[in-house]
């Protein structure tokens, strides 16, 4: 039996590869969540110095951020299925900018800590690969919205 030709498969769109990738994102993000925790499965602690350990207090803001952090590519994805419009691809592209960046400041913080835990910078490398993806694609698709127009070449 021979394979269909690419000519034949249907043709992914790009919000379909936008929202494919950010889920990609988020099971990464929380597989690195995960992976930072999994010392407690084997009776360890998570900080390099249990001396000087958090009360929940103190972190409260840090866990409305990943919050936020986690929330915000769930609604883009699907706000990604409701909303075509150029506003909304443009506020898209600059989201996924602030996570290319925020993802390289993360892994380079990851790569000062010590001892440095290199399955988790494999990890956010990985991520980092995803996002740049994820940028290149919700360029195109604001790019699509904009079309060619450019208010420098007008006559």
């Amino acid at each position: 039996m021979a394979y269909a030709s690419r000519s034949h498969r249907s043709e992914v769109s790009i919000p379909q590869k936008l929202i494919a990738l950010w889920g990609i994102f988020l099971l990464g993000t929380l597989f690195h969540t995960q992976l930072a925790l999994m010392p407690l499965f084997h009776g360890l602690g998570v900080t390099l110095h249990e001396e000087t350990a958090a009360t929940m207090a103190e972190i409260i803001p840090i866990l409305w951020l990943m919050l936020a952090f986690f929330m915000v590519p769930m609604v883009l994805m699907v706000a990604t299925l409701f909303s075509d419009s150029r506003r909304f691809r443009t506020v898209h592209f600059g989201l996924t900018v602030l996570y290319s960046l925020l993802n390289l400041a993360h892994l380079i913080a990851d790569l000062l800590v010590t001892p440095i835990a290199w399955y988790q910078i494999v990890l956010m490398g990985w991520l980092l690969v995803v996002g740049l993806v994820l940028n290149g694609v919700a360029y195109q698709w604001r790019k699509r919205a904009i079309g060619h127009y450019h208010p420098l070449q007008a006559t």
